[in-house]
């Protein structure tokens, strides 16, 4: 039961199909694992025991019979405190929303409960899911994979880790501006940003609504494939035949090139692989990236004050300093200034897509940083403010562009790779990144 813990989300599918695998014994090989971890308190909010175990049952019975309603049926995965479940503590890692409980699930809950899901419970996140560090002082702040010193990344922490350390086979996160790759590449996991309205936000705590994206974090493309298909009630991306033989790949070279020693290295690394494994390399400047990311102050911060001001200045001392200054820094720009923004997106949106239709995917480092420090993250100002924004650097081309991105882990621990494709092309994104993750392998 053990090996369980560590198996693919598509592999534990396919043995409960085939009778190997009992989801009630599987359910329970997951609870007892974080029950007994010393890492639960600070990676998962709360379970969902007894819905989990009702849940599993009924998976059972269905695979007795025959049933089954999908390739992850009766599998265990967990879900970010900031989707909606029914009777249980949804507060999106803030004192501001404590003691609010849902009477409905998310739409993607719904749909993975549908699809015979077990949902094992909520895990902690940076608050309203305003950061890409992870940390948070105010619930709590997951321990990294490789050293619990650094911080794990946001805002998914803790859904990332729930899967790292081998206490969830797949997790349902948010990425806002790189919130579900970013964790992903910190803790060696495959992380996929979907398009901007592909998956339902309905039952979601908003951050950004013109932004906000849901996506899994898994160990494989394949469990990223399923876990989507489970999210939006469709049918998983065949990944079967997936090759980069004459795929043509454009670095991003700046943002690559000026991406620290670590990451910048294994980028190099992983893009030799993919070189070797057929793919054409090619290396350019597009004017309409840095159009865009200069864009991001009025894009980000001015909406979510807009959304939560009235809950964050009743109480703004219940807040972590940190994001309570982040959002007020929307507090005083335009409505003038922001819908120019807009415009101006809008326009560098449609110069990108002309500008790589020749590619089959823009590839960059997923993150310019190692995971900073967690302890000095706390005390010093201005490097909690330069570390946040370069942990977020390269992943929020794929959001103020709109493009899907999916992040794989290179083999140097801590370090992604992206690739980013064009809006709804998830498919493509996928069978692209199947056959990088074959290449990395």
């Amino acid at each position: 039961m053990q090996d369980w813990l560590w198996a693919s989300a598509a592999d534990l599918g396919r043995g409960i199909a085939s009778g190997d695998i009992d989801p009630e014994a599987l359910c329970d090989a997951y609870l007892t694992a974080i029950s007994g971890d010393t890492n639960r308190d600070t990676i998962y909010a709360r379970l969902t025991e007894d819905r989990a175990r009702s849940e599993a049952g009924a998976a059972a019975t269905r695979a007795r019979n025959g049933l089954r309603r999908g390739p992850l049926d009766g599998v265990p995965i967990s879900w970010k405190d900031l989707f909606d479940s029914a009777g249980t503590a949804t507060e999106a890692g803030t004192a501001l929303l404590k003691g609010r409980v849902p009477q409905d699930d998310a739409v993607v809950l719904a749909n993975a409960t549908h699809g015979g899901a077990v949902c094992l419970g909520k895990t902690h996140m940076s608050e309203l899911a305003f950061s890409g560090l992870g940390l948070n002082p105010v619930t709590a702040t997951p321990p990294n994979r490789h050293d619990a010193a650094l911080v794990p990344g946001g805002s998914s922490s803790g859904a990332a880790t729930s899967v790292a350390f081998g206490l969830a086979s797949v997790a349902i996160g948010s990425d806002t501006g790189g919130s579900v790759r970013n964790p992903a590449a910190w803790n060696d996991l495959v992380g996929l940003k979907t398009t901007l309205g592909r998956v339902p936000v309905k039952g979601a705590v908003p951050l950004v609504e013109s932004m906000d994206t849901i996506g899994p974090l898994a160990r494989t493309v394949e469990d990223a494939a399923l876990a989507l298909a489970l999210i939006e009630g469709g049918v998983a991306a065949d990944l079967n035949g997936a090759t980069l033989v004459g795929k043509r790949l454009l670095v991003l070279a700046d943002y690559a090139d000026s991406s620290r020693d670590a990451p910048r290295a294994a980028f190099k690394h992983a893009v030799e692989r993919f070189k070797a494994a057929g793919a054409i390399i090619e290396r350019a400047e597009i004017a309409a990236v840095g159009k865009a990311m200069d864009l991001t102050p009025l894009l980000f911060a001015p909406e979510g004050y807009a959304i939560w001001r009235d809950v964050i200045e009743a109480s703004p001392h219940l807040m972590f300093d940190r994001i309570l200054e982040r959002f007020r820094q929307g507090r005083d720009v335009t409505a003038a200034d922001v819908l120019d923004a807009r415009r101006k997106r809008q326009a560098a949106e449609a110069e990108y897509l002309t500008a790589t239709a020749g590619y089959d995917a823009v590839i960059l480092p997923t993150a310019a940083i190692l995971p900073p420090d967690r302890e000095r993250l706390q005390t010093d100002e201005d490097y909690y403010v330069a570390e946040n924004l370069m942990a977020l650097r390269n992943t929020r081309v794929g959001n103020v562009l709109g493009l899907c991105g999916l992040t794989l882990p290179t083999g140097v621990p801590m370090c992604g790779v992206m690739a980013l494709c064009p809006p709804m092309q998830e498919e493509r994104l996928l069978r692209l990144g199947a056959a990088m993750e074959a290449a990395l392998a």
